[in-house]
Order: C-alpha cells, then sequence, then structure tokens
C-alpha cells in the first residue's frame, strides 16, 4: 500500500508537470487529483480519450489548412481570370466605340458625296440644257442664214452666169436709144460679190458643223458624266447600307459586352467578398499552423508518457 501510494504520488507529479508542458488545462488537473482517488484504469481511459481528441483536432486542422488553401487557390485564380475577361471586355468596348465612330464619320462622308453629286448632276443637267438651246438656236440661225443666202446667190447666178440680164437688153438691141450709152457688159464686182456669199454660206455651213460636233461632245461628255455620277453613288449608297449594318452590329455587340462587363464586375465584388471572407476564417489558422500542430504533438506525447507511467513503463 505503501509503495502503491508512492507510486501514485510520483504518476500525479508527472501528469502535473506534463500538464505545465501542454498548457493548462482543466483535465489535466482533474486527472492529477484522480490518480490519488481513483482506479489507474478509468484514469487510462479518460488518457486515451484525450488523446483521440487531440489527434482528432490535428486532422481536423489539417483538413481545415487544405480547404483553406484550396479555397483561397480558387478564389485568387477566378478573381484573376474575371479581371482577365474584365480588362478584355474593355478593350473590347474601346475597339467597337472606335469602329462604330469611324464607320458613323465614313457614313456621313459618303452622305455629304452622294449630295454633292446629284447636286453635281443637277448643276451639269442645266447647264447642258442651256448648251443644247444655243445650239439649236445657232443652227436655227445659220441654216435661216444659208436659206437667205443661198436664194439671194441664186438669183445673182441667174442674172450674171446664166445670162437672163444680157437676154433682157439683147431684145432691145434693135431699138436705137435716144441717148448713146456704152454697150452694157456685166458688172466687174459681181464675181466678188457672188465669191463673197459663197463664202459666207461655206463659213456658216462649218460653223454650223462645228457647233454640231460641239453638241455631239457636250452630249457625249453629259451622259458619260450623268452614268459615273450615277455608279459613284450607286457605290455609295451600297457602301452606307452595309457601314450602317456594321454600325449596328457593332452596337448589339456593344451592349452584349457591356452587360457582360456588368455582370463580370458584380462577379468580382463577389469573388473579392468570398476571399475577404476566407482570409478572415484562415488566416489565424494559416499563420499558426505549425506551431499549432507542434504543440498538440507536445501535448499528445506527454499524455502518452503520463499514461506509460501508469502503465508501469
Amino acid at each position: 500500500d505503501a509503495w502503491n501510494g508512492r507510486r501514485g504520488a510520483r504518476s500525479a507529479s508527472f501528469i502535473s508537470a506534463g500538464a505545465a508542458m501542454a498548457g493548462p488545462r482543466a483535465q489535466l488537473s482533474t486527472l492529477a487529483t484522480a490518480v490519488q482517488l481513483d482506479s489507474f484504469t478509468k484514469v487510462k481511459e479518460m488518457m486515451d480519450t484525450m488523446i483521440a481528441e487531440l489527434k482528432k483536432q490535428q486532422a481536423d486542422e489539417v483538413k481545415f489548412k487544405d480547404y483553406c488553401q484550396k479555397e483561397l487557390k480558387t478564389t485568387e485564380k477566378e478573381i484573376l481570370d474575371k479581371n482577365g475577361l474584365k480588362k478584355d471586355l474593355e478593350s473590347k468596348l474601346s475597339q467597337l466605340e472606335a469602329l462604330t465612330d469611324r464607320l458613323g464619320d465614313e457614313i456621313d462622308e459618303a452622305k455629304k458625296q452622294i449630295s454633292e453629286t446629284e447636286v453635281a448632276i443637277k448643276k451639269a443637267s442645266e447647264t447642258r440644257e442651256e448648251e443644247n438651246k444655243e445650239f439649236q438656236s445657232v443652227v436655227a440661225d445659220q441654216r435661216a442664214s444659208q436659206t437667205i443666202l443661198k436664194k439671194a446667190l441664186n438669183k445673182l447666178k441667174d442674172f450674171y452666169e446664166k445670162g437672163i440680164g444680157k437676154a433682157v437688153l439683147a431684145q432691145r438691141s434693135d431699138q436705137t436709144p435716144p441717148v448713146q450709152f456704152n454697150d452694157y457688159e456685166n458688172n466687174a464686182g459681181s464675181n466678188s460679190v457672188v465669191g463673197l456669199m459663197e463664202q459666207i454660206i461655206e463659213d456658216s455651213k462649218a460653223l454650223e458643223k462645228e457647233a454640231l460636233v460641239g453638241e455631239t461632245k457636250a452630249q457625249s461628255e453629259y451622259e458619260s458624266f450623268v452614268k459615273d455620277s450615277n455608279s459613284l453613288i450607286k457605290s455609295l449608297q451600297d457602301s452606307v447600307s452595309t457601314k450602317s449594318k456594321a454600325v449596328a452590329a457593332a452596337k448589339g455587340d456593344s451592349a452584349e459586352a457591356q452587360a457582360d462587363l456588368g455582370s463580370a464586375a458584380e462577379e468580382l465584388e463577389s469573388l473579392a467578398q468570398i476571399e475577404a471572407d476566407l482570409h478572415g476564417e484562415c488566416d489565424w489558422l494559416l499563420k499558426s499552423f505549425d506551431i499549432r500542430q507542434k504543440a498538440r504533438l507536445q501535448e499528445i506525447e506527454s499524455v502518452q508518457q503520463a499514461k506509460s507511467i501508469l502503465s508501469g513503463a
């Protein structure tokens, strides 16, 4: 009995020392008292329960650490990906805005060219109409002049070239005039007059021909101008139509990208909150994990040593 008493006292003393090593624990103090008051079997069972609980805490902390590291890594990757998506969407919106502005300017310029070309066609038509009236007037004047000149010329030719004048005078040659005159002869200037009239007629014809050539050329150039201008207008209208569709598509893409950007911003806010919560939940453990694991391991070893003493080791 004396030996058992000394052994119990020594166990209680070791348990108290182990409790001091592992940190204050109410259960160890209880055990120290229980060694003196109860059987070793019950004490060792309590020690086993303590060790099992400590090991469970160790394992739970390892699992929680793994959870924290995994969740933080996953969240950080999601934040990185979302920030990348946000940057891409912002770049896309900037490009779409620039595209829309450029296409808008090009459409405005094309419409301006269409308007200017239509005005140019109208002016060209008015000018052509005036030129044609002038041409018609010139031709009419020249032809009228030619008709009058030809009639006058024919009269002169009938008189001088066909000898109508001489024939008339010849019919009266048998009569003796009361006054003696020189013999009748063709006027010396008649040839000059006829020649001049013929030249005027030829000049008039040449002027008419020149006017006709000019009219034909002007009409041809006008028709080519109108044809080219209409082709340009058609091309510009097609360009306006195509670019207007491109603008509509760009605006649609921009609206979609803007919606995606809003969603990305909301998700980033949510992820930032999740990350903050994880840090609040995990940082204390991650920073003190090694120290806590080491301290708990020492506590387990202390309890195991105490149990070994109680078992007679």
